[in-house]
């Protein structure tokens, strides 16, 4: 059976962010089972979407480069940080970019089909847990179909190990079984 193109991505680019030793931990977790692709979104900077900007300048080409990796994957890990009980401004603004046609095709959406698993990371005892409904429905909106279920990593200060992977079995199992759900649909 063919392994799944899986991109793995954190909605926060900070050097030291849970979510990108998250994203981490996951994509070698998926990488058993998958082709995993793990990215930082920080390689793929873009301002503000504004659609008038867009009209003038055209999309930036890191997001013309994102969203060829959209496109090719047939599914996604998102580990998202919670801003405030909300999915954070980078992600949002991210996929607002990458949602807008290239200019070849009113229907060229490169989530559409696709699956995501959703996780979150939090120095807090709800781990982000907050983030995941918004982010599902976010995602839903974009043609992405979510798989059931989520993992959460509370007190992640102190849940990687110097390797940078999930020190707790039980979150390194919740996120095995979310990444077997997720592998599962693609396939």
């Amino acid at each position: 059976m063919n392994q799944p193109d899986i991109l793995v991505f954190a909605g926060s680019c900070r050097r030291e962010s849970m979510n990108l030793k998250l994203a981490g931990a996951a994509a070698k977790i998926a990488r058993a089972h998958a082709k995993v692709t793990l990215i930082d979104l920080a390689d793929y900077p873009a301002p503000i979407y504004n659609g008038d900007n867009e009209t003038a300048d055209g999309m930036p080409p890191s997001i013309i480069s994102l969203r060829q990796l959209f496109r090719q994957s047939d599914g996604f890990v998102i580990a998202s940080p919670e801003y405030n009980g909300h999915v954070p401004p980078l992600l949002v603004n991210t996929l607002a970019w990458a949602s807008r046609t290239a200019g070849d095709s009113k229907d060229d959406n490169v989530f559409a089909g696709k699956c995501a698993a959703v996780m979150a990371a939090s120095p807090g005892r709800l781990g982000g847990v907050r983030v995941i409904p918004r982010l599902r429905d976010m995602l839903a909106e974009l043609g992405i179909v979510v798989v059931p279920g989520f993992a959460t990593v509370p007190a992640a200060h102190s849940a990687f190990d110097d390797d940078g992977q999930l020190s707790d079995s039980t979150a390194t199992a919740t996120v095995q079984g979310l990444i077997d759900r997720l592998i599962a649909h693609c396939r």
